[in-house]
């Protein structure tokens, strides 16, 4: 019998505040338990450190430079299937309740039902300009310096609401005629900034040692030539925070993802009360990590693996309460997928995946490489990461190399890239980056691809703009983000605790 599929993913979550990933603060419990009796994947690794590229790749089972996702406000073609098509294809009955961040007028990718909106805009609002980004209107140092406690937040109105409706749907899928085995992805926006929670979930931190980041803030010209673009982009370069607003907004983190770890429950316990659970794998993970102050760096965009490892935990079937030292990344999920639908060694009939059922990594395979880019504002020219073994190399055309030993320097402060007894690693891993990629034809594409976008977001802004959202009309009020108004204005519009709290 087929089993039922949960997949729940969490927003800009780095594995590194998980107990199960070593952390020894993080209040968890319905992630321990999960984390207990499903296999761990130790290195897991999203393939674009972006919300709607690392859905895209992950979606797809195909890296974003491939399917032409290269940045938030680029569209993935309906053409394309993703593991929604596949499994609806095989018999499966698809939903999604909550954030995808799906660009296009395609809202749906192979999900029968849509149960929430998304979070933020469909169209091409957030398309970059490489060479000319201008004035921006995400990510500043707000984000650090307006953090805390918080009654209720844009965030927490719509994780509340995703909630509700995957809960309500698995009562109604309970109590359905409907025998199809289910796959139903619930996906979270928290812990991503505003670094803001609640005070219940607040004061489970109370007199608790929240550690200050590994790596403190760096001079700029410690920093390599990507982390200052970035910092610069964020309007933090030079920006020193005091230790009291890096602790607040890292408690507000940890109190986050207490409060997503409550809403996980609310799911867990509804498979019980239904009967469910048994039959239904259960598959959690983060689109991409979340820098958190580390070398005075925020939010994330770059191949450090606190931006780019996430939590990866899957429990049913094969995947029992294990430990998988094999490094993996969220292309391995559409095949996944599929490997507990129809068996071991699915492959796509319709093309090669970049991705490989984890059922087939649950014994150690250092050599297989894993691959990521980031193609998207702040950059003149593609970066590229593999990971092999113990070594991560990171490649542009227009920026120094980076090469680290992730074990034995796990902070990556140590720059191996030109150092003569690390050459032949050094070249080994620019192979595979040439043989991968063409940079140049890329760029082009890349470039081509922001011009043709900014002149149909410069022509949907005369007279009424159209929405791509899901279940909204052009012009109606809702209140998400829909990229017609500062961005920040509308991420800090939070509701304070009341005085007696």
């Amino acid at each position: 019998m087929r089993p039922n599929i949960l997949f729940i993913q969490v927003d800009q979550l780095a594995a590194q505040f998980l107990r199960c990933y070593g952390d020894a603060i993080c209040h968890a419990p319905n992630l321990d338990k999960l984390a207990a009796t499903g296999t761990v994947f130790e290195t897991a690794y999203c393939n674009f450190p972006l919300c709607s590229p690392s859905r895209a790749s992950m979606a797809t089972g195909k890296l974003c430079s491939e399917i032409g996702a290269y940045d938030n406000a680029a569209e993935l073609p309906a053409s394309i299937p993703t593991y929604a098509h596949y499994l609806r294809a095989t018999g499966y009955q698809t939903a999604l309740s909550g954030k995808m961040h799906f660009i296009g007028p395609d809202q749906h990718h192979g999900f029968e039902r849509r149960l929430t909106p998304d979070l933020y805009p469909a169209d091409f609002s957030w398309v970059p300009n490489w060479g000319d980004e201008g004035e921006r209107d995400t990510n500043d140092p707000r984000s650090v310096t307006i953090a805390g406690v918080c009654e209720r937040s844009m965030q927490i109105d719509f994780d509340d609401l995703v909630t509700f409706h995957a809960v309500q749907h698995l009562y109604d899928i309970a109590r359905a005629d409907d025998d199809r085995p289910f796959f139903l992805q619930v996906s979270y926006t928290h812990p991503h900034e505003p670094y803001l929670c609640q005070k219940e979930f607040w004061d489970l931190y109370e007199d608790t040692n929240i550690p200050l980041p590994d790596v403190p803030a760096l001079p700029e010209d410690r920093h390599d030539a990507h982390s200052v673009r970035l910092l610069s982009d964020f309007g933090m370069l030079n920006v020193r925070f005091d230790d009291a607003d890096i602790l607040t907004a890292r408690r507000a983190y940890y109190g986050s993802i207490s409060y997503l770890d409550a809403k996980i429950g609310e799911l867990l316990d509804t498979l019980d009360r239904t009967g469910q659970r048994e039959s239904t794998v259960i598959v959690f993970t983060s689109d991409h990590g979340e820098m958190l102050g580390e070398r005075g760096m925020w939010f994330k965009k770059h191949f450090f693996e606190p931006s780019l490892k996430v939590p990866l935990i899957v429990a049913g079937g094969v995947f029992s309460s294990a430990r998988a030292a094999t490094p993996v990344s969220l292309v391995d999920l559409l095949p996944t997928f599929m490997g507990l639908s129809v068996g071991p060694g699915w492959t796509s009939p319709v093309e090669s995946l970049d991705g490989e059922d984890l059922a087939t990594k649950l014994t150690k395979n250092t050599d297989r490489p894993i691959y990521a880019e980031y193609l998207a504002e702040a950059t003149t020219a593609p970066i590229f990461m593999v990971r092999q073994g113990q070594y991560k190399y990171v490649h542009s055309t227009d920026d120094p190399p980076l090469l680290f030993n992730v074990d034995n320097d796990p902070n990556e402060q140590q720059n191996l890239a030109g150092m003569p007894d690390h050459a032949e690693i050094e070249d080994r891993l620019r192979a595979l980056v040439t043989q991968r990629w063409d940079s140049t034809t890329l760029s082009e594409n890349i470039r081509l691809s922001q011009k043709r976008r900014r002149l149909v977001l410069a022509s949907d802004l005369k007279g009424t703009r159209p929405r791509w959202n899901h279940g909204e009309d052009p012009g109606s009020d809702v209140v998400w983000y829909r990229g017609e108004t500062s961005y920040n204005d509308w991420a800090f519009r939070y509701l304070p605790i009341g005085e007696g709290s």
